[in-house]
């Protein structure tokens, strides 16, 4: 027997336990996808696994009336967006002025934004909400995107800082030598160079954004500034469910995040790889 057909079968057996993984994972996404494409009657009527009768987009139709998703998706995208742009305005610098900084002060600084990693966001929301309230940005466009920022800048800042120890000081010394002031240096030399970073950083902090309920649900009460994940929840109450109608909004909510992972895969492996290894 080769050494190639020795490493094979010796491989069998991790090769059998991935598959299976996989299929444990692809079940739920297999069932929720084909649920939203059957009736009310095939949801309990029908054996889980298997197809609909007829293929119909009546429920993408009915989620998208019901759930209002023009105004929605749109509230949804722009707390997802304007958080993450503001993350990524605030994480990059701080980070670098982290990293090339060996004073104290700095450390000290790492080691506070790490802390703020440790405390879950949900025991927070209590003293997040009277800050809010006090300020007058509670049920505010503004006051939503503020709290996630508030929220997830922690890991943002500890994600780059640890990142940031694969760029080499020196490209950073020879733009100060060229007369590159340090706006220009982190614009033109830094930032490119945390592009796998900022990937990581985007893709990660989306998915969180995109998927919240707990925050939303706390700082939103007007229908017209409703994400998704507060309009879903209109479609289960306690004594009836519209399971297949919930089933194609998911899938219509989840279409963005696959887009969006898909185009940033290459970047967000080798950002985690990178920090993982040298962080």
């Amino acid at each position: 027997m080769t050494e190639h057909k020795k490493f094979r079968l010796s491989s069998l057996p991790t090769q059998i336990l991935v598959l299976i993984t996989a299929l444990l994972f692809m079940a739920p996404l297999y069932i929720v996808l084909n649920y939203s494409f059957k009736s009310r009657q095939e949801l309990f009527i029908s054996n889980p696994l298997a197809l609909p009768g007829t293929v119909s987009f009546e429920n993408y139709i009915t989620a998208f009336n019901r759930l209002n998703l023009t105004t929605t998706f749109f509230n949804t995208i722009f707390y997802t967006v304007a958080a993450v742009t503001v993350l990524i305005l605030i994480c990059g610098p701080a980070a670098w002025a982290i990293a090339r900084n060996k004073g104290r002060f700095y450390k000290a600084l790492y080691i506070y934004f790490i802390v703020g990693i440790m405390i879950p966001a949900q025991a927070l929301f209590l003293p997040m909400y009277i800050v809010g309230f006090n300020l007058g940005i509670v049920n505010t466009r503004f006051g939503v995107v503020f709290m996630f920022v508030a929220t997830n800048l922690s890991f943002g800042i500890f994600l780059l800082t640890s990142f940031m120890s694969t760029i080499p000081v020196e490209l950073e010394e020879s733009a100060r030598i060229d007369g590159c002031s340090i706006y220009r240096t982190y614009f033109s030399i830094v930032m490119p160079l945390l592009k796998p970073a900022i990937a990581t950083l985007i893709i990660m902090q989306t998915f969180q954004i995109w998927n919240d309920f707990l925050m939303s649900s706390l700082f939103v009460t007007t229908q017209s500034l409703r994400p998704m994940t507060v309009a879903l929840q209109a479609l289960f109450s306690q004594h009836t469910s519209d399971y297949s109608t919930a089933f194609a909004a998911i899938v219509l909510s989840a279409v963005p995040m696959i887009i969006l992972f898909v185009a940033l895969q290459r970047y967000f492996i080798k950002g985690l790889t990178a920090g993982a290894v040298k962080g």
